[in-house]
């Protein structure tokens, strides 16, 4: 075994399993090992459970290092955390986009806050417990998805830099999760049985209406069910149908809607092949800027209702009531459109259905939320999304594609979601992702992320 002993290892101590057994493999290795421990939130009125469960965290991880026999140091990066993190998730949700803190979480802090502190105390590496892999090939490194098919954590990892990465080590990420539980066990750590964190990076379960209304205002809007024959009326909606259809190969058929799954599937690529495009190649490389910029566009929904007055009941008392809309109906209210995302289907308070109802869209100007009903809806799905060019971050910066390029990747836009094959195409007016077939909840503000094989190329937010 190489002798690792002069190389010292920041391990991020969460009190979780997965960077327990991070720490433990690490000092088996015979690597100068330390544990720090990120407090990163104050405020217990907002998580769920109402306490600090970063209290408990702490406790447990401390336990661990004394468990492991190594130094254990705590650190407050919590006014880094709300400066980078949390002020810019108020932003976002403020604009009706929906960001991903735990992508930002690993960008601003572990990889650069939290990296700069452990670097004072002596440390060549942070070390984490994501389920990923790194590898380095002629000075080029590269991240690789987890072995655990299952547990892939790439995704939260989407927005690091070679200079981040020169700095990383993931010590299980060649591990399966039930492998960690297993070694935690038979080390005795205290962390063995610990059940993973959920909810956002740091802060806890929240509920994420009430988390946001610490800075954003609660205003009531309506709540608008959107029925099938608006499709019909609407332009864009129309064009890009035609459009998609005229670049199909001959015998193919547009899938127009999702085929619902549940995404709790298998998450790693595991080497299977792109396989080809339903559309064709010379097609879809005719497509001007313009054209994929309207490819890529969400519709903009815009119902309106006439009222009318009407006599109820005995005394013939008049009332006033929407007329009949064949293309919609206003279903509901609503605290804030901020507050709700694409794809959200818990917390509309909407009955009468014989389907499940979802958010199809939000309007935070006209402070409208869009709804539709059942899985296969149309407003639910998309087949282009645009990462303006200041967005766009390729991880493999020697790969990077220049304006004109096309290729083909797999892509997800948000993490439990299968990879699904798709065409980029980088033009000057930004990067454009046409799927091969529709994607559910596409969401402003989320990240896509590009992977070739097993390896993790380069996000965008969309």
């Amino acid at each position: 075994m190489a002798d690792n002993s002069h190389i010292k290892v920041c391990v991020g101590l969460s009190g979780g399993v997965d960077s327990s057994v991070a720490a433990y493999l690490l000092k088996q290795q015979g690597y100068d090992v330390f544990a720090m421990f990120m407090q990163n939130w104050h405020d217990a009125d907002s998580t769920l459970h109402g306490d600090c469960e970063w209290e408990e965290d702490r406790f447990v991880a401390e336990m661990v290092a004394r468990k492991i026999g190594i130094p254990f140091y705590f650190v407050d990066l919590s006014k880094q955390y709300r400066q980078r993190v949390v002020d810019y998730m108020f932003s976002e949700y403020e604009k009706g986009r929906t960001p991903n803190p735990d992508v930002l979480c690993n960008r601003e802090i572990k990889f650069d806050a939290f990296l700069e502190i452990a670097q004072k105390y002596g440390a060549d590496y942070v070390a984490t417990g994501h389920y990923c892999r790194k590898e380095e090939r002629n000075g080029v490194l590269s991240i690789l998805e987890g072995t655990d098919p299952n547990k892939d954590q790439t995704y939260f990892l989407c927005q690091l830099s070679q200079e981040q990465l020169a700095k990383a080590l993931f010590p299980i990420g060649h591990l399966r999760k039930p492998e960690v539980r297993r070694i935690a066990k038979e080390a005795d750590l205290p962390s063995a049985e610990k059940k993973d964190s959920q909810g956002i990076c740091f802060v806890g379960k929240v509920d994420l209406p009430t988390f946001l209304k610490q800075k954003l205002a609660s205003v009531e809007g309506d709540v608008v069910e959107v029925f099938d024959p608006y499709y019909a009326t609407d332009n864009l909606y129309q064009w890009q149908q035609k459009t998609l259809t005229g670049l199909l190969r001959e015998g193919i058929s547009l899938e127009q809607t999702v085929q619902y799954a549940p995404e709790e599937k298998v998450l790693t690529s595991d080497g299977e092949p792109l396989g080809e495009s339903p559309f064709q190649a010379d097609k879809v490389a005719a497509l001007s800027d313009e054209d994929l910029q309207y490819l890529a566009q969400p519709i903009r929904y815009n119902l309106t209702f006439e009222t009318e007055t009407y006599r109820s009941g005995r005394k013939h008392i008049r009332k006033t009531r929407y007329k009949e809309n064949p293309c919609g109906r206003i279903v509901g209210t609503h605290e804030g459109a901020q507050f709700y995302t694409i794809g959200q289907r818990k917390g509309l308070g909407i009955g009468g259905h014989a389907n499940p109802v979802f958010v199809i869209a939000t309007d935070t100007e006209a402070n409208r939320v869009y709804v539709g009903e059942g899985h296969n809806h149309k407003g639910l799905s998309r087949f282009c999304l645009r990462v303006a060019p200041e967005e766009i971050h390729w991880i493999r910066t020697d790969l990077a594609m220049k304006p004109g390029e096309i290729r083909r990747y797999r892509v997800r836009i948000r993490y439990r979601q299968p990879l699904q094959s798709a065409t980029l195409l980088m033009r000057e007016s930004g990067l454009y992702i046409l799927f091969d077939r529709p994607q559910r909840g596409i969401s402003p503000g989320q990240f896509a992320v590009w992977y070739h094989d097993q390896e993790m190329l380069g996000s965008g937010v969309i």
